[in-house]
């Protein structure tokens, strides 16, 4: 996919920069306040199609997991991306595997996607900037640049993290420390979508 033009606005949005092609030529960085939503109507049938089942090369490496809970993602009205929370038990164990599933609704350049998981990563407590130094090179090598129905998928693991784009493994980043902070982004109760969280885990 080719990296969004110099033209697009930009907008810090939780876990990636989110890329719009608009009318103005002009950049504008604005403050993420997106909105975690109910899925409903039209969104409920995407979260509900599209994360219906988890691709064949996530189950082949993590076994059978189930749906615990999913929520949509918004800022301010528009349509940034759908995720599930898919977990072994009846509940969410950090400490177990589970997988962060996403379905994209916009362009999000991947470096981007890269660089807001390290400033939402600060956010929730993890701030040694040495692992940053670390885990941001392998974030950029492995995230594509996604667009509306790219699916990338987070299986944690007890060595690290592992991800997918659709059925395709992008890499492994072998540190379970990176692992904790990457799904704290969403799961750690100081995220910034603490709605969106309670959805994932099965509490709204």
């Amino acid at each position: 996919m080719a990296a969004p033009s110099a033209g697009r606005r930009r907008l810090l949005g939780l876990g990636g920069a989110l890329a719009l092609r608009g009318p103005s030529a002009a950049a504008a960085v604005l403050p993420a306040s997106a909105a975690a939503l109910a899925p409903r109507g039209a969104a409920a049938a995407t979260v509900h199609h599209l994360l219906a089942k988890l691709p064949s090369a996530v189950v082949a490496q993590a076994g059978e997991l189930h749906r615990l809970g999913a929520g949509t993602m918004r800022w301010f009205g528009l349509h940034v991306y759908d995720a599930a929370l898919w977990v072994r038990e009846s509940a969410w164990d950090p400490a177990d595997t589970f997988a962060l599933d996403i379905v994209y609704a916009r362009d999000i350049a991947g470096k981007a996607l890269a660089e807001s998981s390290i400033t939402e990563m600060k956010r929730v407590g993890f701030t040694d900037e040495a692992q940053h130094a670390r885990w941001l090179p392998a974030m950029v090598r492995m995230f594509p640049d996604v667009g509306r129905g790219d699916r990338l998928v987070g299986l944690n693991l007890k060595s690290g993290a592992m991800f997918f784009n659709q059925d395709r493994v992008l890499g492994i980043v072998d540190d379970p420390v990176f692992a904790r902070a990457f799904f704290a982004i969403w799961l750690d109760p100081r995220t910034r979508e603490s709605a969106l969280r309670n959805r994932l885990l099965g509490k709204a």
